[in-house]
């Protein structure tokens, strides 16, 4: 994901885009709704969204269509156009502007913090400073980190919008500070799943959950320890660019390679292969084999890893007999297993029970 400028950052992050395709090949997958948000931003400010409407390409029989739908481009276009027009990243929702350059303050505060944790902690506190409409807080129970919207004020028509992309710009940000994806364990959305709820699908992938108490983003708290790998001079040239967040997922998950190891640990019978590991962690087959040569690893590397940890603790800590052993570590036979505990340890398993090895 690449971060846009300090005033399309809040909002064009959640417009589903598949950047691998032409831009003319491009689906148009992102629901007119949020157009029509953005026009009700325009009366609020007592403007016409003529213009912005005409650069983005959408005509009025397409915006009154209740089915209709957009490209990732079109709301990019139209969503920068409406910021700087009305100056005002918040497009209204708030009880005051959020001038130009708001949402890029909020990202340069937060640039120091040696970890992902405490510069998340920065943003929501910050964002207090620019609207007390809604205050964004991050929490972590156990192995899971939350980032939560609890809305102060009546969002009216601009609700859906607004915290949908308030949680888009969450993630898209944090991805961008450790230059690595980070998966979803659950995205959770207070209102009714709108007719257009498959649109979320490509905004928050992973589990969904509609008529929540409020917006919240669920990931593994392993990641708020990483390290924050941006600094002053990549958010300069992140601002330059005034490029859009795509929701197409980093090449990189900086802790995929942990993740396939509890999956595999976790779950052995849904992940006798790479699609079972896949489907588990929610990625493709291929970009699992990829992102795992990106970090150096193998799936069949890490499966022998998970298999070794597991048959040297059922020899040190019980007396099953062997071919209980290796039927427990996913052998189908004794030999198999010997041979395989050879390969890894250079000594056979009774001898490694036995302390010989």
């Amino acid at each position: 994901m690449e971060v846009a400028n300090c005033a399309s950052l809040p909002h064009t992050a959640l417009v589903p885009r598949d950047t691998s395709a032409p831009a003319a090949s491009a689906p148009a997958v992102t629901p007119m709704a949020f157009a029509r948000a953005i026009v009700v931003a325009y009366e609020r400010h007592a403007k016409s969204p003529a213009a912005a409407l005409q650069l983005a390409q959408i005509a009025p029989t397409q915006l009154r269509d209740p089915n209709a739908r957009m490209t990732a481009a079109q709301m990019e276009t139209l969503a920068a156009a409406a910021m700087q027009e009305l100056d005002d990243e918040g497009l209204a929702a708030y009880g005051r502007k959020l001038p130009w350059g708001s949402y890029g303050m909020l990202a340069r505060a937060s640039l120091s913090a040696p970890d992902l944790g405490l510069a998340l902690k920065r943003w929501c506190r910050h964002h207090a400073l620019l609207t007390d409409d809604v205050r964004l807080t991050l929490s972590a129970s156990g192995p899971q980190a939350t980032v939560s919207v609890q809305e102060q004020a009546d969002l009216g028509d601009l609700r859906e919008l607004t915290l949908a992309f308030l949680l888009r710009n969450v993630h898209g940000l944090a991805c961008w500070y450790i230059d690595s994806r980070i998966p979803l364990l659950e995205a959770g959305l207070p209102f009714p799943a709108p007719p257009h709820a498959d649109a979320y699908a490509h905004m928050f992938p992973g589990s969904l959950r509609f008529g929540t108490r409020m917006a919240t983003l669920q990931f593994d708290a392993a990641y708020l320890a990483l390290p924050l790998r941006r600094g002053e001079k990549d958010l300069r040239l992140m601002l330059q660019r005034a490029l859009p967040i795509p929701v197409r997922p980093y090449r990189r998950d900086r802790l995929l390679v942990q993740q396939v190891r509890q999956a595999l640990g976790n779950h052995p019978q849904e992940c006798h292969n790479a699609e079972g590991v896949a489907n588990l962690l929610h990625v493709s087959t291929r970009t699992l084999h990829r992102q795992l040569k990106d970090e150096g690893a193998s799936l069949q590397g890490l499966k022998d890893e998970v298999r070794l940890e597991r048959a040297r603790d059922l020899l040190y800590r019980s007396t099953k007999p062997m071919k209980q052993v290796a039927a427990a570590v996913g052998f189908q036979s004794e030999k198999s297993f010997n041979r395989a505990f050879r390969q890894w340890t250079g000594t056979t398993p009774a001898k490694f029970r036995s302390g010989d090895g």
